[in-house]
């Protein structure tokens, strides 16, 4: 038995049947919560550690989480017989993080261009039986974690981007955590039956109530901002990119009939099962803080 983003039970292992109804919930139950916080805080004592020491630091280790996820879920498509172009994409994670850092967002789109194009050419030559299927694959990873990567570059390019970043990540994790302790205690009524069963409304209210306090107070402290409304429009942003990720990761999961993308991060599974929603999350943010904020 396990526990899902928003704190509800999962009973079943994701698989193309799991809409049926499952048992109520017992509070409290479900992963180990002690090492699940033991590995919480201490990545998010490395994230902080490399931000306010060297920012470089910090791209180094987002570009290793990214390859570790994008090995998971090449590695979770072969259940379907689907074969990334694995190098390339490799390569792209490694230089667009790097690129849009030191070269703005053009070196970002240069990058990511070029790593398409690697795609497509490096699955051409493995002949033209399933090309059309692995390299529309391979496309897919490019835009979901070498693009997002190179996002989160462009939210760190500026003098306060630790700050940004720090923005950002708390965002994220607070609507885990609020949509876990609202799920878990007064979930009812379910969000997403056919995609995640135990999903539930009063999770994601939880979310966003601890979305919003959290970036307006971030903002107010980090950035020097002491309007509320940009906070709330912020976390109420994230809470819904938040939950979309999450979402997006269950139908991935379902679809391939895996349960986990892995099981690297003790009490949380995978690096996918942990970056699921920070990916769908940090162009938002960007974008918003760009907005609201500007560099």
């Amino acid at each position: 038995m396990d526990v899902d983003k928003t704190g509800d039970l999962v009973t079943t292992p994701a698989g193309p049947d799991d809409g049926a109804e499952a048992p109520a919930p017992k509070k409290g139950g479900g992963r180990n919560l002690p090492i699940a916080f033991v590995v919480g805080i201490s990545l998010g004592a490395l994230v902080l550690v490399s931000l306010y020491t060297v920012k470089e630091i910090f791209l180094a280790v987002m570009i290793v989480f990214l390859c570790l996820g994008a090995r998971e879920l090449a590695d979770a498509l072969k259940a379907r017989e689907i074969q990334v172009p694995f190098p390339p994409i490799v390569a792209g994670m490694a230089a667009s993080p790097l690129a849009a850092y030191f070269w703005d967002a053009k070196g970002l789109v240069a990058v990511v261009a070029l790593t398409v194009l690697a795609v497509m050419i490096a699955r051409m030559l493995a002949g033209s039986d399933g090309y059309v299927r692995d390299m529309t694959a391979g496309v897919f990873v490019t835009g979901y974690l070498v693009l997002m990567g190179g996002i989160v570059a462009l939210l760190m390019r500026p003098d306060d981007g630790d700050h940004r970043i720090v923005i950002f990540i708390a965002t994220t994790v607070a609507s885990d955590i609020g949509g876990y302790f609202a799920g878990t205690y007064l979930g009812r009524h379910k969000l997403a039956p056919r995609i995640s069963p135990k999903k539930t409304w009063e999770g994601v209210s939880g979310s966003a109530l601890t979305c919003m306090l959290v970036a307006t107070w971030l903002m107010w402290w980090l950035l020097d901002d002491h309007r509320v409304w940009p906070g709330v429009l912020v976390g109420l942003a994230a809470v819904v990119t938040a939950t979309v990720g999450d979402l997006m990761e269950s139908v991935i999961k379902r679809d391939l009939g895996i349960k986990d993308m892995g099981n690297l991060l003790p009490g949380h599974g995978g690096v996918m099962d942990r970056l699921d929603s920070l990916i769908a999350t940090a162009p938002v943010v960007w974008l918003l803080l760009e907005l609201f904020v500007p560099a």
